[in-house]
């Protein structure tokens, strides 16, 4: 049996598979800043105060993987754990719009080839060892999403639904595993079940 968080699943995890909390339209991914950008987004409902769309924007559907990447909403500038709700079909676009973040052989014809896919495109695909809830990583992997360029102004005009500062929800969940309730932090967890896309391409 696979573990994710504290959560025991019957057969294996796909070794990629985006995973998500969600709704019918929306699916939700995290971001962690400085109380400077993050404070002024979860308040306004948008980002500002600092925040750049002419930079590389990274979102991660897995809240485990974000406090892994946040040392739980502690870590110098990324103190303000964001969940940001955006729309499925902005999501779709990004997914459609990418490449990956890195050269594979089977996918890529060769090593210049990647490179010109990377400079066109708008959006980045990573995977990265997913987390459970103690952050040791797992054998399956995380989903994340680098977005610049249109997709980076598409995400902050178009697509965003609401912004929730989770951060004391991470302080809790990363108390409880310090004080070996691991379960009941467990059960604090978003459920992240599986993400249906259509896109294949750089998945």
């Amino acid at each position: 049996m696979t573990e994710f968080g504290t959560t025991a699943y019957p057969t294996p995890r796909p070794v990629r598979e985006i995973r998500a909390a969600q709704t019918p339209t929306t699916l939700t991914v995290y971001q962690a800043y400085g109380p400077e950008i993050g404070n002024t987004a979860a308040r306004d409902g948008r980002f500002g105060g600092g925040w750049r769309r002419e930079r590389m924007t990274w979102v991660k559907p897995s809240f485990l993987w974000m406090m892994y990447r946040s040392d739980w909403g502690t870590a110098e500038g990324q103190q303000v754990v964001l969940a940001v709700e955006i729309t499925r079909s902005g999501f779709e676009w990004a997914l459609s719009h990418s490449c990956l973040s890195h050269y594979k052989p089977g996918v890529h014809a060769d090593r210049a080839a990647w490179k010109r896919e990377l400079r066109q495109s708008p959006a980045r695909v990573q995977w990265d060892p997913e987390r459970d809830v103690r952050l040791r990583p797992l054998p399956y992997r995380a989903l994340q999403l680098g977005l610049s360029g249109e997709a980076a102004h598409r995400y902050a005009d178009e697509w965003i639904v609401s912004i929730s500062d989770v951060t004391p929800l991470a302080h809790r969940v990363r108390g409880l595993v310090r004080e070996g309730r691991v379960e009941e932090a467990g059960r604090l967890l978003p459920e992240e079940p599986p993400y249906e896309t259509s896109v294949t391409g750089a998945l």
